[in-house]
């Protein structure tokens, strides 16, 4: 009887593999190296789009402190000026599959969360009026605070379109979070 279990438990999470990208993702949260290793594949930005940017700030505040701000999206208005609203979809902590909805500078966007490693890597993507988003999230605990990296990919055609403006805004974009992200870490 081992044996039909064992290949009928085979047989479902390769299905789930294939055809649940989120039940994939959850799978990365086995705690054990092994399965880290054969499981695990971080989300990455499209390398090819038109538009990335990336960037990194050293935070002078802990490692607990900056990942509670970034997680709790409800909350980034009260600090990143450029969030208008944020209405978080699914309840309790980030994780894969979770989904928020935010405005910010005239783009209404739905993000779903696509990776969760806490208090080490974050990153979401979602649609927003023809561009596409992948954004990642690297926190690295350093003698001095924390090394947060971001970077972030955009495609579609409005960023074929006009690649330069959208270029522009996404590195003014980024650059702006993370400032207040240090200051607002840094002043906790």
């Amino acid at each position: 009887m081992r044996a039909p279990a064992a290949a009928t438990t085979a047989a479902l999470a390769l299905t789930l593999l294939l055809t649940a990208p989120t039940a994939a993702s959850a799978l990365t949260t086995d705690p054990t190296p092994a399965a880290a290793a054969v499981h695990r594949t971080d989300v990455q930005i499209n390398e090819q789009a038109p538009v990335i940017t990336r960037a990194d700030i050293l935070i002078h505040a802990p490692l607990r402190t900056v990942w509670n701000i970034q997680t709790d999206v409800e909350n980034w208005p009260t600090w990143q000026p450029d969030v208008e609203t944020v209405t978080k979809d699914t309840p309790g902590r980030l994780r894969p599959g979770s989904t928020f909805r935010w405005s910010t500078e005239g783009l209404d966007i739905t993000s779903t969360v696509k990776q969760v490693e806490p208090g080490k890597r974050l990153a979401w993507g979602g649609p927003a009026q023809g561009i596409t988003a992948v954004h990642v999230w690297t926190f690295t605990p350093t003698r001095d605070g924390v090394l947060v990296h971001t970077e972030e990919s955009w495609t579609g055609e409005p960023v074929t379109a006009n690649r330069v403006a959208l270029q522009a805004a996404l590195d003014n974009s980024l650059h702006n979070w993370l400032t207040n992200l240090k200051h607002e870490a840094e002043t906790r």
